[in-house]
């Protein structure tokens, strides 16, 4: 598994070691003799990039920043499905694992890893959030990014946990591709923290997902942080065909069921693999031998590339049948699917996101929030 030792090159601004961050990155950095680049502008930034290009691949190299964006907002979702209105923390780009499939790779002019520094402020902006609504609120931070890749440097997890745990109606999720979660547990106050597994078949790890923790390792490490007083989620998400699919994701449903209490899930989502026009050149491009773009896909609702509306029926009504077995309660949903999907799936008559969003803020009030 790729971590902290996987990155050979860090890039930073002088005045930014006024951020605890940015020094203790830099105090690892200089443990471990990786190579330390100071920039002063943009402009130097840029020209120190184009000569790391010719010697250091994209994973290797960390560019400490300021972050001028949003670092808090609703997840955009996609035209014309049904979304969970979950919210974002963007708190770094780009990630330690090389995913075949990970629509940052159509970000073609991205180089490194860009850890953002100004994030002292998240905690308040999310209690200002929370406080404003008198239901539940999802925020987490894997979006741009893999939440506990290198989290022991930054302690931005563990962190906003402390900070936020106070918020009642906050449940703050920490999506992950690691097993990176020793240094999580002493966290004193955990609130409603949930610890999140993206999860596939292990043959699909080993094709799609370079440097990412094994199938194996994932499990064991939610295991793990259950048995620290955790929330868990997983997500099957890219669920992708091959032959004996089903069988195999099974299987890793089974495994689940032997290694985990269900009664410290609190929810899994299923998405089927999907990409934006343009991004089958891309993935060609950069990953030659890659199978995911040979079965057949074609232009759903909102644009994106899909397997046919009658496998996806057929898949999420099969595992969503398996996970009831398994794990009975545990509120299951389907990532940006349209309402049709989810009335032949669940028998749901979603109109719109708000639809969805009610029935989950149900499910976590009823449950976890009495």
């Amino acid at each position: 598994m790729n971590n902290f030792n996987s990155i050979k090159v860090v890039l930073f601004k002088k005045d930014d070691l006024k951020y605890n961050m940015a020094a203790d990155i830099i105090r690892h950095a200089e443990n471990e003799k990786k190579t330390i680049i100071e920039f002063a502008d943009e402009d130097d930034l840029s020209v120190k990039i184009d000569e790391l290009k010719k010697k250091y691949n994209s994973k290797e190299v960390l560019i400490l920043k300021e972050f001028m964006g949003r670092k808090f907002q609703k997840c955009p979702g996609s035209p014309n499905v049904i979304c969970c209105n979950y919210y974002l923390l963007n708190t770094c780009f780009n990630c330690l694992y090389n995913c075949t499939y990970c629509f940052l790779n159509s970000y073609l002019n991205s180089y490194g890893i860009v850890q953002f520094l100004n994030l002292n402020d998240l905690s308040d902006v999310i209690r200002t959030h929370c406080e404003s609504h008198d239901h539940a609120v999802r925020v987490g931070t894997g979006e741009f990014t893999d939440s506990l890749m290198f989290d022991e440097v930054t302690s931005i997890s563990s962190e906003l946990i402390e900070l936020t745990s106070s918020i009642p109606n906050l449940f703050l999720e920490f999506k992950t591709k690691s097993s990176n979660i020793d240094h999580l547990e002493n966290v004193k106050n955990k609130g409603n923290a949930v610890l999140a597994w993206s999860v596939n078949t292990q043959r699909n790890i080993d094709l799609y997902e370079e440097g990412a923790s094994s199938l194996t390792q994932r499990i064991n490490a939610a295991a793990k942080v259950q048995s620290w007083g955790y929330h868990t989620a997983f997500h099957f998400d890219p669920i992708i065909k091959y032959k004996n699919f089903i069988e195999e994701y099974f299987k890793v449903i089974e495994f689940m069921a032997e290694k985990l209490d269900p009664s410290k899930i609190i929810w899994i989502s299923l998405g089927c693999f999907r990409y934006s026009p343009g991004f089958k050149e891309i993935i060609k491009n950069s990953f030659p031998g890659e199978k995911l773009t040979v079965e057949e896909l074609f232009p759903g609702c909102d644009g994106k590339y899909r397997y046919l509306s009658p496998e996806r029926t057929e898949i999420f009504r099969q595992f969503k049948e398996k996970i009831e077995h398994h794990f009975p309660g545990v509120f299951i949903y389907l990532c940006m699917e349209d309402s049709e999907i989810w009335h032949e799936v669940f028998n749901k008559n979603y109109l719109e996101s708000d639809d969805l969003e009610r029935d989950f803020n149900q499910y976590l009030l009823q449950k976890y929030m009495k």
